[in-house]
């Protein structure tokens, strides 16, 4: 009995080891590059400073409900990070636009109307999803749903500490 526990240990290190080190967890950023107020371009798989990718509709009730407490996010946490909200493919470009115009929120906002890009990250159907990349290329935090604020507000000052 001992060793089978042993051995049940040693599997899950090995595993987690792995998971860790060697694997890509939730995978890299995709190759597309989008540009800040600023005027300033950046790839997403190469950002240099974290983005937070939100894909959104302005169909969906829980996507309106955070978006001004990722705007309270973006002023607290100001030019540690990039926040990039993208509108799904099948959400009508006159609606988006008027929702944008109406709310002055400190994003970038791109509208993926052939779907290209909700495609390069997995085929992203359902809305809020958000993914968090870090400066180096790696998604380093993925939700279904509502953002975890605090979670999201942690990771990020983790990851710019110099800013």
């Amino acid at each position: 009995m001992k060793n089978i526990f042993g051995f049940l240990v040693i599997g899950l290190l090995a595993t987690l080891l792995y998971l860790t080190v060697f694997s890509d967890g939730l995978g890299k950023g995709p190759d597309i590059t989008v540009k800040n107020a600023q005027g300033e371009t950046f790839n997403l798989s190469k950002p240099m400073k974290p983005v937070l990718v939100n894909f959104w509709a302005t169909s969906c009730p829980g996507c309106i409900k955070e978006m001004p407490h990722l705007a309270e996010m973006k002023h607290a946490l100001g030019n540690r990070f990039e926040l990039v909200a993208i509108s799904m493919d099948y959400d009508p470009t006159e609606q988006v636009t008027k929702f944008i115009k109406a709310n002055n929120y400190p994003f970038i906002f791109i509208m993926d109307t052939d779907g290209q890009i909700a495609k390069a990250f997995g085929d992203v159907l359902l809305t809020p999803t958000s993914f968090l990349i870090a400066p180096n290329g790696k998604i380093v935090y993925q939700v279904v749903g509502e953002l975890h604020f605090e979670n999201v507000t942690e990771r990020i000052k983790q990851l710019s500490p110099q800013l």
